[in-house]
């Protein structure tokens, strides 16, 4: 079983109440749901939250260690983490697919949002198309997975 891990940074736990007019009404739980409905046969979604970037750091280390890929929203961290853009490299080094994925359009929203530090090494990028952009994500991971025979 190939195993993807879903990573997401802070105030994601607060979907579904936070700011609905630009993150939508769906909860963490839901893209859960719908992530592991979507995932093909032998493929397992992990999907895990925090708040806090060392976290997020060794999460990204584990998934270099197990050969897993990342689907990462790395929420406020986007803009400004330096450690967690070398973790990236790490993941993207090893021949594993990183997809960054922002529910919102981050270039649509204030001027410091538009830079991302982890973008430049990641191995493509999703924004914009709401909670489905983790979907699409996962629907390329696991095309990558297939085509190198681990599902």
């Amino acid at each position: 079983m190939a195993r993807v891990l879903v990573l997401n940074g802070p105030n994601l736990q607060r979907l579904g109440t936070r700011e609905p007019t630009i993150y939508g009404s769906a909860t963490l739980a839901d893209v859960e749901r719908d992530l592991v409905a979507a995932a093909p046969e032998g493929v397992e979604v992990e999907l895990r939250q925090t708040d806090d970037e060392a976290t997020l750091i060794s999460w990204l280390h584990e998934a270099v260690d197990t050969g897993s890929p990342v689907i990462m929203n790395p929420a406020a961290f986007t803009h400004y983490s330096y450690a967690l853009r070398d973790a990236s490299v790490l993941v993207t080094e090893a021949g594993l697919p990183l997809i960054e994925v922002h529910i919102s359009n981050p270039h649509r929203r204030e001027e410091f949002r538009h830079t991302s530090v982890v973008s430049g090494v990641a191995t493509g990028v999703i924004a914009g198309l709401g909670v489905e952009g983790y979907r699409l994500a996962l629907q390329y991971v696991a095309g990558r997975i297939a085509s190198a025979g681990g599902a």
